[in-house]
């Protein structure tokens, strides 16, 4: 998978070359490009921002250095490109899956005021929001779509790494226990250390249900 990366400050994606995604890149399963806006930005002092006509607090990016970067990373619109808003869809683990099924990705991050409408109706081809919240930028969003989307790319995690996730099925999932079985005097469930792995897979399901209902009713698991 490709991922393309538009934004205003490249260097705030340096967790991206880091853990799991870091390795992944370096083994070539996964290609992510960050790209500076700037850069084509035809204005002599590299501007890429402007005050909003009408007036208004804060400034707007300006259409031509976005419009002049999708065009050069992305000539033939082969790319899914998505721009990170407050004003999009709410990202769901359902978008993460439709979005792991493309091989191609690119996410532009907004900043200040947000950016030119007539860019987003001519280059986008939809708006993700991360949550009813507002941040500086859509740096951060891109992180955690980009996060959550390489997870499924073949080789990123292990196959089994991504059963019985969270929202995978309606559902928050079951508590966790490592070593030791015994930590400050609360034990490990029992089951966990029986051996039965039908009892193991019941107890998980049941507990599963349980923690949906208390912390997320509104998931299907949990009404």
């Amino acid at each position: 998978m490709k991922i393309t990366i538009l934004t205003l400050f490249p260097e705030m994606f340096a967790p991206l070359k880091t853990s799991i995604i870091g390795r992944a890149a370096e083994s070539g399963k996964l290609a992510i490009n960050i790209v500076n806006i700037r850069d084509y930005s035809e204005d002599r002092h590299f501007k890429c921002d402007d005050y909003p006509f009408g007036g208004g607090a804060g400034m707007v990016m300006m259409p031509q250095p976005i419009a002049s970067a999708i065009e050069a990373c992305d000539p033939d619109h082969e790319a899914r490109r998505i721009y990170m808003s407050p004003k999009g869809a709410t990202f769901t683990q359902t978008k993460v899956l439709e979005l792991s099924g493309c091989s191609n990705l690119l996410l532009l991050c907004g900043h200040y005021e947000g950016v030119d409408q007539r860019v987003l109706d001519m280059f986008i081809d939809e708006e993700i929001s991360i949550g009813d919240y507002v941040l500086t930028g859509g740096e951060l969003p891109a992180m955690v779509v980009c996060d959550a989307v390489a997870r499924y790319v073949d080789g990123v995690l292990a196959t089994g790494s991504l059963v019985d996730e969270s929202f995978s099925d309606g559902a928050l999932e079951y508590p966790q226990y490592t070593r030791p079985a015994v930590f400050r005097g609360v034990e490990v469930p029992a089951v966990l250390l029986s051996g039965n792995h039908a009892a193991v897979a019941e107890w998980r399901r049941q507990e599963s249900i349980k923690l949906t209902k208390k912390l997320r009713p509104d998931l299907p698991q949990g009404k």
